[in-house]
């Protein structure tokens, strides 16, 4: 059996969703407070998967992400890094994916070191509403999947690289884009949703997959037609992708 491992605590709010898309995936999900995984880091090497969902860790003080970022980095040392090498596969959403970019995870994790930003929102406010994505990189989390829809709600979601640096970025970031918002929703660099990193076991997004388990959670799935809602929805299968992919 797949063990996945749920980060909650600090503020993270949607542990309970994850945990259920993982474990409808077919895993064995557990949800643990982060302060549990730092008096117990070892604890790490049970299971396959970690998942940093989405919240507001800290009341997103200083920056989101930023203090969980610093907190994990403290705590697990090398342990976080040497999961990763591993091929132990992660997934952070949302605030998770804030983090990972803070704790230099994301795009590259081999730097260890912060590359890239998440910030506040051209509109300078929350944005919760739904938006069209498209995949950019083939990965192991979004295959088969092209084109897909999936909830935002954030205030700190628009990419960023540092200033006068685009040029290269762009280039150099190409592999690591997994995920594109097919139209400018927030200012995001490229208008990038989610990346991977270089051994591409570890991704990082804005949309909230958990969230589009079930066509009813689609605003419009009344007008869906039968043979569309007998498909897994496109949520669901990015969860079961990443299960699949350790079985295989």
């Amino acid at each position: 059996m797949i063990k996945a491992l749920v980060l909650t605590g600090d503020g993270i709010n949607c542990e309970q969703e994850t945990a259920f898309a993982l474990y409808q995936a077919g895993s064995d999900a557990v949800i643990m407070h982060v302060n549990d995984l730092i008096a117990a880091p070892t604890r790490l090497k049970d299971f396959q998967i970690l998942a940093l969902p989405g919240g507001f860790s800290f009341g997103d003080e200083v920056s989101s992400g930023k203090i969980l970022a610093l907190k994990l980095r403290h705590s697990l040392g090398d342990m976080l890094y040497n999961y990763i090498d591993s091929d132990n596969l992660v997934i952070g959403v949302c605030n998770g994916f804030q983090a990972l970019v803070k704790l230099g995870i994301l795009p590259k994790s081999q730097l260890r070191a912060q590359q890239v930003t998440l910030t506040h929102n051209r509109q300078k406010r929350f944005i919760n509403r739904w938006v069209h994505l498209k995949v950019k990189q083939d990965n192991l989390f979004c295959k088969g999947l092209e084109q897909f829809p999936l909830p935002i709600r954030h205030g700190e979601g628009r990419l960023m690289v540092p200033a006068g640096q685009e040029t290269a970025f762009a280039a150099d970031m190409a592999p690591h884009i997994a995920l594109a918002y097919q139209e400018d929703v927030n200012g995001s660099f490229l208008q990038i949703a989610g990346l991977v990193n270089e051994k591409g076991n570890v991704f990082g997004l804005m949309p909230h997959p958990e969230a589009f388990i079930r066509w009813t959670q689609h605003p419009a799935w009344t007008s869906m037609d039968e043979a569309e809602k007998a498909a897994m929805t496109p949520g669901q299968q990015i969860f079961n992708n990443m299960v699949q992919a350790l079985r295989n």
